[in-house]
């Protein structure tokens, strides 16, 4: 994987900035429903977050993968807790599974989590 994963990330937030210009009303609603959906309650927001990350992982999502890793690592998630989820996702998906959480490898390693 030879793209930077800290570069497509700081990119994704600048974009999400750009989109949040252009339609305001629709990024406040998001924001709305994420704030919402990822506050502590019965499961806490490391565990929403590595949920998350998981279904991004399943869905390809790259911009998820991204923002979700580094929301679980803000909310206190740790490599072995990252990697344990990635488990998860290569149980229930297989291959695919691997091939985005390489992804999430190369990120931790660019932040100097590995």
């Amino acid at each position: 994987m030879e793209e930077c994963q800290l570069e497509l990330e700081n990119n994704r937030v600048k974009q999400r900035e750009k989109f949040g210009q252009l339609l305001p009303d629709l990024q406040c609603s998001l924001d709305r429903l994420r704030d919402e959906v990822c506050k502590d309650g019965v499961l806490r927001v490391k565990i929403k977050r590595l949920m998350a990350l998981a279904i991004g992982l399943r869905a390809g999502c790259r911009a998820c993968i991204l923002s979700q890793t580094m929301l679980a690592l803000e909310a206190g998630a740790t490599k072995d807790e990252i990697f344990e989820t990635i488990s998860v996702v290569v149980g229930m998906s297989g291959t695919i599974g691997v091939g985005e959480s390489l992804r999430v490898i190369q990120l931790l390693d660019e932040l100097g989590r590995l």
